[in-house]
C-alpha cells in the first residue's frame, strides 16, 4: 500500500521515546523488538509490547490513506533515527519500505508485516478516573520501595487496593513498609491488585511525559489498564498474595514522638557516611527531650549526635536501625515536622503524615537491626 503523512519530528519522537523501555526489553519472541505503526486518514497509532506491560499512545494525522495501514519496523532503529532528524518528517511508504524525509535527510527502512505482533488487549472496562498529577504523588511515596528480585515474588510489586473506605498503595521489601492512604476515591466493592515494579515505573514515566490532566483506571481481561487521551498502558498483574500487613501496623503500647525532618535527614546522611557500603547497625536512644544517635564502625570511625525529641514522655528506649533504610523513606515526607511511634528494640519504628490539603495519609515502617 502506498501512502504518505508528515508529522513534528518532536511529535513523534515524544511516542517513540516512552515506547524505548518496552521495546528494548528482550522477549522470548523476536517481534517484540519492533513497534507496531497503525496508520488511517486521520491518526498514527503506536504500540509496543514485551509481553509483560503494553502501551499504545496515539496522534492526530493528516495522510492519504483510504484504508488502514499496519507494519512493523525496529523501534530502537527508528527511535534513534529520530533523534537525529528535525522540523517536520514525511513518511512515505511504497510496497515493503517506509521512506523518512527531513531537511535534506532521506532515508529508506524495511519494514515488515504485523500480523505476528501479539495482539493488544480490547474491551476495556474503566472503573473511574484519577487526578493524573495526583497518582504519581502517591506512586512516588511506594515505588521506591518496591523490590526488584526479591526471593517472595509477592514482594517485587505494589498493592493497589480499593475499598468503599478510600484508595491505597502498600509496598514491602521485609525490612520496611510503605503505605498511603486516600479518601479521595472510592469504590464500591472492594478491588486489589498487585502490579509488578517495572509496571509502577513506566507508568510514572508515561504519565509524567504525557502530561494527562485526568487518567482513566481501568480492567480489561486479567490486566489493569492506565488510559489517557492519547495513551492506554496495559499491566498483567502478580497472582502470588500480597503477604498481610495490617497486624504489624499496629501502634498498642507504642509512644508518640516528633523530630525536625531536616535535622534528622542530616544526621541519618551522616551516618550513613560511616557505613562504607557494609550493613553496620546505628544505636538510636530515645528519651525525654532528646535523641541520641551513635554509631562506631571499626574500619571508618564513630559518630555521636543529639537532636531535639519532641513529644516523649515514656521510658528509655534504646534500639538498632540501618539508617539508608530510615532515610530513603523519610525523604518522600513534606511536612518539616515528623511523627513516629516506637516502643522498644524489638518492635518496628511507625512514621506517620497526614497531608489534609493534598488528602492522603502515609505510613512509613522500618524493623529494628537485631542485636549482636
Amino acid at each position: 500500500m502506498d501512502g504518505k503523512f508528515v508529522v513534528a519530528q518532536k511529535d513523534i519522537l515524544s511516542l517513540l521515546t516512552s515506547m524505548q523501555p518496552i521495546c528494548s526489553k528482550k522477549t522470548a519472541l523476536d517481534v517484540t523488538e519492533s513497534v507496531m505503526f497503525q496508520v488511517n486518514s486521520k491518526e498514527l497509532v503506536l504500540k509496543s509490547t514485551d509481553l509483560q506491560i503494553s502501551l499504545q499512545s496515539s496522534m492526530g494525522i493528516d495522510s492519504n490513506f483510504a484504508e488502514n495501514f499496519d507494519f512493523l519496523i525496529s523501534g530502537k532503529r527508528i527511535f534513534d533515527l529520530i533523534k537525529e532528524m528535525e522540523g517536520d518528517i514525511e513518511f512515505n511508504f511504497s510496497e515493503n519500505q517506509l521512506a523518512l524525509k527531513a531537511a535534506g535527510v532521506k532515508l529508506y527502512l524495511n519494514i515488515r508485516s504485523a500480523q505476528d505482533f501479539p495482539q493488544f488487549p480490547e474491551r476495556i472496562e474503566n472503573l473511574m478516573q484519577i487526578d493524573s498529577s495526583f497518582l504519581v504523588d502517591l506512586l512516588n511515596k511506594v515505588a521506591f520501595l518496591i523490590p526488584q528480585n526479591n526471593s517472595n515474588s509477592a514482594l517485587n510489586g505494589m498493592l493497589l487496593e480499593f475499598t468503599n473506605d478510600g484508595m491505597l498503595m502498600v509496598a514491602t521489601d521485609g525490612h520496611r513498609l510503605a503505605k498511603v492512604f486516600t479518601e479521595k476515591y472510592k469504590l464500591p466493592e472492594s478491588q486489589k491488585w498487585l502490579l509488578p515494579k517495572r509496571a509502577v515505573l513506566e507508568l510514572k514515566k508515561v504519565l509524567e511525559e504525557t502530561h494527562s490532566e485526568n487518567v482513566f483506571l481501568g480492567t480489561c481481561g486479567n490486566q489493569l489498564v492506565f488510559s489517557g487521551i492519547s495513551f492506554n498502558f496495559f499491566t498483567r498483574l502478580i497472582s502470588d498474595p500480597f503477604p498481610s500487613y495490617e497486624p504489624i501496623l499496629e501502634k498498642e503500647g507504642f509512644v508518640a514522638a516528633s523530630l525536625d525532618k531536616q535535622s534528622f535527614l542530616k544526621t541519618l546522611k551522616r551516618t550513613s557516611c560511616f557505613l562504607s557500603g557494609q550493613f553496620v547497625s546505628t544505636n538510636f536512644k530515645f528519651k525525654p527531650g532528646k535523641l541520641a544517635v551513635n554509631l562506631h564502625n571499626k574500619e571508618i570511625g564513630k559518630i555521636d549526635e543529639s537532636l531535639v525529641l519532641d513529644k516523649f514522655d515514656g521510658s528509655e528506649i534504646l534500639t538498632k536501625f540501618y539508617s539508608p533504610y530510615l532515610l530513603a523513606g523519610l525523604q518522600v515526607f513534606a511536612d518539616e515536622k515528623i511523627d513516629f511511634f516506637i516502643r522498644d528494640e524489638i518492635k518496628p519504628i511507625i512514621f506517620e503524615a497526614n497531608s489534609v490539603d493534598k488528602n492522603y495519609h502515609m505510613t512509613y515502617l522500618v524493623m529494628p537491626v537485631s542485636a549482636e
